[in-house]
């Protein structure tokens, strides 16, 4: 698949990438905050995973947000939007429990992984900074895909439920944040 982006005048497809992507690990750090509000009642056995997994996006949000800076770049306006809808999702399935926790991060996290392979494909060769920076998120995006797989009922009603909503709307949040205009 092709990454397509209405870039604005003097925004390369490399800026409008770490811009979305920003935006995205800002939404998962809501996610996960609130699920381990959540999981301290409904999966206290989730919260160390939660935990890791914060650490993890605020790492990437960070490191996003520095290639912003260098690059003299804006946030995404879908910043706040996604923090928003992160942290009603993190509502949702954090009070549904351990299988809808951990059938969010999978389904998420499949789609934000398959979406950064993309953009490496795009980017090689053109842009070797976020190139590098993909390529060190993915690992541990995989890893909170793989605990979190391992976690949850592989044929249960959450992630039957979760995977084609949730995978759905984050292609669409993704799609949207490349393709609508971004001043």
């Amino acid at each position: 698949m092709t990454i397509t982006a209405r870039l604005n005048i003097g925004e390369s497809l490399g800026d409008r990438v770490m811009k979305v992507d920003h935006a995205g690990e800002h939404g998962a750090v809501c996610i996960y905050r609130v699920q381990k509000w959540f999981a301290r009642w409904r999966a206290p056995d989730m919260v160390g995973d939660l935990d890791h997994f914060i650490a993890h996006e605020r790492g990437h949000r960070a490191l996003f947000g520095q290639e912003l800076l260098r690059r003299g770049q804006r946030r995404c306006r879908s910043y706040l939007w996604c923090g928003l809808g992160g942290f009603v999702l993190g509502a949702i399935t954090g009070l549904a429990g351990r299988h809808a926790i951990a059938a969010t991060t999978v389904a998420i996290e499949r789609v934000v992984l398959t979406h950064m392979y993309e953009q490496i494909e795009a980017l090689a060769g053109i842009d070797q900074e976020a190139v590098a920076i993909l390529r060190h998120i993915i690992l541990e995006e995989q890893e909170h895909h793989d605990v979190s797989l391992a976690s949850m009922n592989p044929h249960g009603f959450w992630r039957r439920l979760l995977e084609p909503v949730v995978g759905l709307s984050t292609h669409a949040v993704i799609w949207l944040g490349m393709n609508l205009r971004n001043r």
